[in-house]
């Protein structure tokens, strides 16, 4: 990478699938995710990863009141730090929801999902007893027959309104076929430029989250794409996000953490904040002399401005 020691940190701060029942640190209400983004960025993240909820229920939302009141509280008070976009939004969401914050926030970075997937959350409603929401066990419970679905056709509507509104693509890559998804599209002149590839591992209905297969995942990117032609990072979902991270770092690649993706600091203790979680990434990266990029570094990176 151009600048060395230096790595990119995505916080991801809260997105569909966790719950509120699951850990009273999760910010479920606009005003609680802005502040856990500003405080993220304080700890190092040079990108924060948004997903905006129901402020009475903690129910994933698209509506772009509460998507403008959290990038609005945001930009007020840091008008530096990288927004990404959520256009993964949340299960049973059309693919309409899921990008109708794009033309009208326009931001920098947004994500975008290459392939279709199972998402099965369900075991999770074993775990939790007394929910706080009527709309908890449905929701995961109906990921049993849920699909994920990302089709040629989705993908290709969403690149041409993030040309339209000169948005970058952070491409989520959830198996090893998404990334020749990707390659079919470059192939096929439907996208140009860098190539930003986010190696989403561990969801169950996708692939795991193991060392052999974060190392298949690069390895596959590297022969499709050639090793110095895209930007990448990874994360694991829950106990394999700091060992998805640290090994993605020795790599080459960037990280991203967050109550998104993971609800615990360490075995058996929650995390108190998304803050708490980049602030652990940040000693890890010490360790082996890594430092994280600040956003104007990012963009520089990236190739694009603010």
């Amino acid at each position: 990478m151009k600048l060395g020691s230096k790595r990119l940190i995505s916080a991801s701060i809260t997105g569909g699938i966790h719950s509120p029942t699951m850990s009273p640190y999760l910010p479920v209400n606009s005003k609680d995710i802005a502040r856990q983004a500003l405080d993220a960025a304080k700890a190092g993240a040079a990108v924060v990863h948004i997903h905006a909820r129901c402020n009475e229920t903690g129910k994933p939302s698209a509506k772009l009141e509460d998507f403008g009141d959290i990038i609005g509280m945001i930009r007020e008070e840091n008008d530096d730090v990288i927004i990404c976009v959520t256009t993964g939004g949340g299960l049973g969401m059309t693919m309409e929801e899921r990008t109708r914050a794009i033309p009208i926030f326009k931001p920098a970075l947004a994500s975008l999902n290459v392939g279709s997937i199972n998402w099965g959350l369900f075991p999770l409603v074993e775990r939790y007893d007394n929910w706080k929401h009527d709309w908890e066990v449905p929701f995961y419970e109906g990921t049993r027959e849920a699909i994920f679905p990302n089709t040629f056709k989705d993908i290709e509507n969403t690149l041409n309104l993030f040309r339209e509104h000169n948005v970058m693509p952070e491409f989520e890559c959830y198996d090893v076929g998404h990334i020749y998804n990707l390659k079919f599209l470059k192939d096929t002149g439907q996208i140009s430029g860098k190539i930003y590839m986010q190696f989403v591992l561990g969801i169950n209905g996708a692939l795991g989250a193991s060392p052999e297969d974060v190392i298949m995942m690069k390895q596959t990117a590297d022969r499709l794409f050639g090793q110095d032609n895209y930007i990448w990072s990874a994360f694991g979902a829950g106990r394999h996000e700091f060992p998805v991270c640290t090994q993605s770092l020795f790599l080459g690649g960037n990280v991203r953490v967050g109550l998104e993706d993971n609800l615990y600091l360490s075995k058996g203790v929650l995390a108190k904040s998304n803050a708490e979680l980049v602030d652990k990434m940040v000693r890890i990266m010490g360790e082996f002399s890594y430092t994280p990029m600040t956003p104007t570094e990012a963009r520089e990176m990236f190739g694009i401005s603010k």
